[in-house]
Order: C-alpha cells, then structure tokens, then sequence
C-alpha cells in the first residue's frame, strides 16, 4: 500500500502530463480546467461545511465579488489580474467576515438560509446597479490580443488549466495547515458541540468568523480566475444559487465532506457526469439529463451519506478481510 505522499505524487504527476494529451483548444481541456476551478472551490466551501458543519448556500456571493472586483479594477483602472486577486480575495474576506457577525450564533438551516439570502441580495444589487456591474447585460473581460501572462490572457487552454490546478494545489494545502492546526481542532469541536467547546475554553464566535473569513477570501480568489478564464458573466450566473452555491456543497458531500481528498474526488465524479449526461440526455426531452443526474447523486448519498472516499474505503477493507 503507497503511503499518501506517493499518491499525491503521482496524482499531480498525472494532472501536470494530462492537458499535453488533448487538444489545447478543444472541448475537453476546458472541462477539465472547470472541474480544477469547482474542486478549488468546493475546497474553499469544505473549510466552513467540513470543518465546522457551517452549511452554506451562499458562497455564490463571495465568489461573485471576487470576478466582479478584479474586472472592474482591469477595466477602469487597469489594474492587472495578478493583483487585483489580492483585492479580490480581500473584499471577499471583509463581506465573509461581516456575513458571520450576524449568524454566527445560527445553525443548521436557519445559518444556511440565511447565507443563501445574502447571494441573492448581492445578485439584486449586481441587477440593478448597471452603471458598475452592466446590470443584467453581463460584464466582460477586455480581450487584448498577446496578453499573455501578464494579464491572464492565452491563446492556449494549456496555461488556464495549469493556473486552475495552482489553484487546486494552493487551497487545498492551505484546508489541510488548517484542519492540523489549532484552529483545525477549535473548529472540530464546534462541529461536535457548541455548548461543549464554549465550556472548555473554545471561543466559538471568533473561530467561526475566522474560517468563515479564510473560506470567503478563498472563493473570492476562484471568482477572480474564473473571470479571467471564461471573460464574461453577469449577476445571474455569477450569483447563481444552483449553479456556484448548491454545486460546490454538493461536490463536498458526494466527495466526503471533512476530508482533504473529498473535495477533489467529488468534483472528478460530478463535472464530468454533468458533461455527460448534458451530452446523451438532453436531446430526448427537458429535464431528462437533470432526473437521471439526481438519480445517481441520491443513490451515492442513501449507499454511503459519508461520500465517496468513505465507500472506496469500506470496499478495500472487505476485500481484506
């Protein structure tokens, strides 16, 4: 049996040699640059929903802030996307950090409602303030031809997707430094019990706000790539409660939720069965692809509410014993 490190190994061995073995401009480096985008940010989303069972349906919205922020800096200022991640990280920050002051103190699905509400409010705001976010026209990233790094900009799929497998590698280190640190433990603790940890010493409300704000800033970090990768988005898409909040939870969850490789592993699973289904079902009726979609994801959830990490390794050990 390999130790972790080897598998680690040989896994980014594998995402680094993948993208020279496809076409650099087709269809699937883009899919493939997708699913590294979705498992950073479901990595992002795991250090609030993993952690500390803090359900959130709303980190739509600190995404969202981090694409707007950097296009909007590039566009009026132009500022480079390089720096304006930082910019992007920290107004997503600040708004996740300000997002906790008021639900800190909820739980289960009166926090998750509330974070799904702060999506949609952000999404009304980006509707209506046209002359900042172009309403519901959308936004778009100027195109300058050979950009190159400088401003994020190629000519080839091949660099985007090695920015997004960065990007992949980057947080999920950063999930992992937290969950072996002090902090990692805190946050355990305020998943088994809240009164428990308070009584033992545990500031609850400053370690929720704390992973909160790291767990936004990060999101806000994937909003920025995003923007720069697909060049236009508008309030809709960009805020969308389904397709940003909803999915990265589930990504967890189908993938294990509280675990380094979950994240990883769920995003692998999910985005290319959407690719798939999306390309078989969807001519023989509306909503064809979408049930038998759930189907499967209910059928995983009912196997094992653990995720997929727990029944591979349920299957190795039977076939130990």
């Amino acid at each position: 049996m390999k130790s972790p490190k080897v598998w680690i190994a040989l896994l980014i061995t594998v995402a680094i040699c993948l993208p020279w073995l496809i076409s650099a401009e087709g269809y699937s480096i883009r899919v493939l640059t997708l699913l590294l985008l979705f498992a950073a940010m479901a990595q992002a989303w795991n250090i609030v929903g993993g952690l500390a069972n803090q359900i959130s349906l709303g980190h739509a919205a600190f995404f969202g802030l981090g694409a707007y922020t950097s296009t909007i800096l590039l566009i009026r200022f132009g500022l480079s996307p390089w720096l304006g991640i930082f910019v992007g990280m920290a107004v997503a920050a600040c708004a996740g950090a300000l997002l906790s002051l008021p639900t800190m103190r909820l739980k289960g699905h009166y926090f998750a409602l509330a974070t799904l509400a702060f999506g949609e409010v952000l999404r009304a705001i980006a509707n209506s303030w046209s002359s900042l976010t172009g309403g519901p026209v959308g936004i778009s990233v100027p195109f300058v031809p050979n950009a190159g790094l400088g401003l994020m900009q190629f000519n080839s799929g091949r660099p985007s997707y090695y920015i997004m497998l960065c990007a992949v590698v980057l947080i999920t280190w950063v999930y992992w430094r937290i969950s072996t640190s002090k902090l990692g433990y805190e946050l355990r603790a305020v998943k088994a019990n809240v009164d428990s940890a308070e009584v033992i010493g545990i500031n609850t409300a400053r370690t929720k706000m704390l992973a909160a704000t790291i767990s936004a800033g990060l999101m806000g970090a994937c909003g920025v790539l995003y923007a720069q990768f697909n060049f236009f988005f508008d309030p809709d898409s960009i805020f969308s409660l389904v397709g940003v909040s909803v999915r990265v939870a589930l990504i967890c969850i189908i993938g294990g939720i509280g675990t380094v490789a979950g994240p990883i592993i769920g995003a692998c699973f999910l985005l290319p069965l959407e690719e798939i289904f999306n390309a078989t079902l969807s001519s023989k009726g509306a909503g064809v692809s979408q049930l038998a979609y759930g189907l499967i994801l209910m059928g995983i959830i009912l196997i094992e509410p653990r995720g997929l990490q727990a029944l591979y390794r349920k299957f190795m050990n039977r076939g130990h014993v």
